[in-house]
């Protein structure tokens, strides 16, 4: 079996935007990769550590930091 993984970032209105439009994102992303014959197999979360930026002789510099990312696993026979 071939696998596929995507990230997923959803975009929405923070006033206006709501679990829905999310889910058909999403839907639209699977539905967009089952086209081409990927088969929808899970949404994944990713944790990473980002590390700390020195900046430029210490000016700007920014602490390293944990960030979690989607991902969409399809898989193909």
């Amino acid at each position: 079996m071939k696998y596929k993984v995507v990230p997923f970032v959803a975009s929405i209105n923070h006033k206006s935007g709501t679990s829905n439009d999310v889910a058909q994102q999403l839907e639209e992303l699977i539905n967009q990769f089952a086209s081409k014959g990927w088969k929808y197999i899970r949404l994944e979360s990713v944790t990473t550590f980002v590390n700390p930026d020195n900046g430029c002789f210490g000016f700007g510099a920014k602490p390293g930091y944990e960030t979690t990312r989607q991902m969409v696993v399809f898989g193909m026979e």
